[in-house]
């Protein structure tokens, strides 16, 4: 029933201006522009990303949104070149080498936005 829906992930964020500076100057996201209740969305391959306002921003610990990538490490380059900053883990279970973890048959790096979201790039072995 659902399986042919576009999905929107809606990311809260404190501050707009910012944040579309990220999404736009950072990540390269074309705006599809603002609507009526405050967010401002985003098309990303089949799918929409829509920035909400909210006061508190995030609390959230676990990635809200990942990219599938064909090869991480040049987007790792990529994105480092635009200026996003990539988080590095050393606990159990996860611990990343040069921003990267193997996760069975996947490579995952994560980075924050400029609102606290967590986001992913994410890049199947198989």
């Amino acid at each position: 029933m659902l399986s042919e829906s576009t999905v929107t992930t809606i990311l809260p964020v404190i501050d707009m201006e910012r944040a579309r500076g990220f999404y736009e100057g950072k990540l390269g996201f074309k705006p599809d522009g603002p609507k009526p209740d405050g967010k401002f969305l985003y098309r990303c391959g089949g799918a929409v990303i829509a920035l909400f306002p909210k006061e508190g921003g995030t609390k959230a610990d676990h990635t809200a949104l990942s990219f599938e990538v064909k090869d991480i490490q040049a987007s790792i380059r990529e994105l480092q070149g635009a200026g996003v900053v990539f988080e590095d883990y050393d606990l159990p279970g996860l611990k990343t080498v040069g921003h990267v973890c193997v996760l069975g048959s996947e490579k995952a790096a994560w980075f924050r936005d400029t609102e606290g979201n967590y986001l992913c790039l994410h890049e199947d072995m198989d």
